[in-house]
């Protein structure tokens, strides 16, 4: 899924890096688009969400459960979650689709990581 405009009660979730320049990828996409902050690495932004995904696995998945955690409180919002981590970071679905493993309904998580999870289920 290419995320192209959101609605009012959408929000675009990104891998950012740990100093929150938002110079490529998606999260460059947030900052033009969608109401990323430069100098903020994680957490609601606008209309986006950053996820910390520069600064090793260990940082990355506890940002991704503070996300799911943020998300849970905010059943108003949808989040429509990118190939975090899956970019500019280098990582593969099988490595970091169970961050988001137990996402709260309102949580749109990409296709690869949806057949990650499902398979560990498996």
């Amino acid at each position: 899924m290419r995320i192209e405009s959101l609605a009012p009660n959408e929000v675009f979730v990104f891998g950012s890096n740990g100093s929150g320049a938002h110079g490529g990828g998606a999260a460059k996409f947030a900052l033009d688009r969608f109401g990323a902050v430069w100098g903020q690495s994680e957490g609601l932004q606008g209309q986006s969400y950053g996820i910390d995904t520069m600064s090793g696995l260990a940082v990355f998945e506890e940002q991704a459960r503070r996300f799911l955690a943020f998300a849970g409180e905010h059943p108003e919002l949808r989040f429509l979650v990118t190939e975090v981590g899956c970019g500019i970071a280098g990582y593969t679905p099988s490595q970091v689709a169970g961050f988001f493993a137990g996402a709260p309904a309102n949580a749109v998580l990409p296709d690869s990581f949806v057949r990650v999870i499902d398979a560990g289920r498996g």
